[in-house]
């Protein structure tokens, strides 16, 4: 975090920053059905899109790549970059643009989207040597998906807006098959008349999409999600420990589980791998873990307590330090197996 606001910080010209406007504190809900309402008309490089301009998008990951995929697929003129350049080959053979910066991707394209793995990158991304606000300009727009926490979000955001460009915060729930799918859920906050000038480019990525006012709502509301999905993997990952010591099937738990009340699509997604000890990366357990450390960051920020996901985040540490950080964060099981272990020593 402190790199992040030094980035931002220094990269920002305070004299130039717009007066705060507090946008509405409503919750809107925007399905498929109303994207034409929302949007622009369809312009050069649209395909069906109802979208005018050209599209940038930086960080091509686990998560970007689908995501910027699914925009070139639906006939979307982009324009991508990632630090390795050689992740950016399969966006190409679709028929993406490449540039050699973030600035130049930025100056480029009328709205850009960036993906990246942490509050530092982000932050680097957008406002450090040829970042893209040095790209960005009066008229376009930023769009930051990534999940950090509020107050670099903040900062991008200053840094964006003080070029004249707009920013929208709009970090995404879904791991990389939704991603694929085009299935994820979008939490945006922010200027206004960007989140509806891309809703066309939200639905082609996701199922549905959350306006949520100021920003830094997007990002507080992705930590409290990521916080609860990563308790109750925890959660879950013990009671398929406790149902086969005491001789019970986990697979017939599973079963179970998804015929009740608690039934949620990620405990039968996961738990018969999990059963099998294997654990395929949709969503990197190190990612997890930074979720719960900044979700905890937010809850001392407001002095409310929560001790569940302080115990949670302890595991996916241990998981960690066990060589699991780049497994599914379904691993966190494996901490539980080794505590288990060397507590019978």
């Amino acid at each position: 975090m402190a790199a992040a606001a030094f980035l931002c910080a220094r990269a920002a010209a305070p004299a130039l920053l717009p007066p705060s406007r507090g946008l509405p504190r409503r919750l809107l809900l925007a399905s498929r059905a109303t994207a034409a309402a929302l949007s622009s008309s369809s312009g050069e490089g649209g395909g069906g899109v109802e979208f005018q301009g050209k599209v940038g998008f930086l960080g091509l990951g686990i998560m970007g790549a689908p995501m910027a995929s699914n925009l070139i697929k639906a006939g979307c003129d982009v324009t991508v970059w990632n630090r390795t350049k050689s992740k950016c080959d399969p966006l190409l053979s679709l028929g993406a643009k490449y540039e050699p910066s973030p600035a130049e991707v930025a100056s480029s394209c009328d709205v850009t989207f960036a993906m990246l793995a942490d509050p530092e990158s982000a932050a680097e991304v957008a406002c450090g040597a040829n970042g893209a606000a040095e790209g960005l300009a009066p008229g376009k727009g930023y769009v930051d998906v990534s999940t950090v926490d509020g107050a670099t979000s903040k900062l991008i955001g200053e840094r964006i807006t003080s070029t004249g460009a707009s920013f929208l915060e709009a970090p995404v729930s879904g791991s990389k098959k939704p991603a694929e799918d085009g299935l994820l859920i979008f939490l945006t906050a922010g200027n206004e008349s960007l989140y509806k000038r891309v809703a066309p480019l939200l639905d082609v990525m996701g199922k549905s999409r959350f306006y949520l006012g100021d920003v830094g709502n997007g990002a507080a509301m992705k930590l409290v999600v990521n916080m609860v999905m990563g308790s109750m993997m925890v959660s879950f990952s013990e009671g398929l420990l406790l149902s086969e010591k005491v001789g019970l099937d986990p697979n017939t738990l599973v079963e179970v589980i998804s015929q009740g009340a608690i039934s949620a699509p990620m405990f039968s997604l996961k738990g018969p791998s999990m059963v099998k000890a294997a654990y395929p990366t949709a969503f990197p357990l190190k990612h997890q873990q930074k979720d719960l450390r900044l979700a905890l960051a937010l809850a001392e920020s407001v002095s409310q307590s929560i001790p569940t996901v302080a115990a949670a985040n302890e595991l996916y540490k241990a998981a960690k330090s066990l060589g699991l950080a780049d497994h599914d964060f379904s691993a966190v099981i494996e901490a539980l197996k080794a505590k288990a272990q060397s507590s019978q020593q």
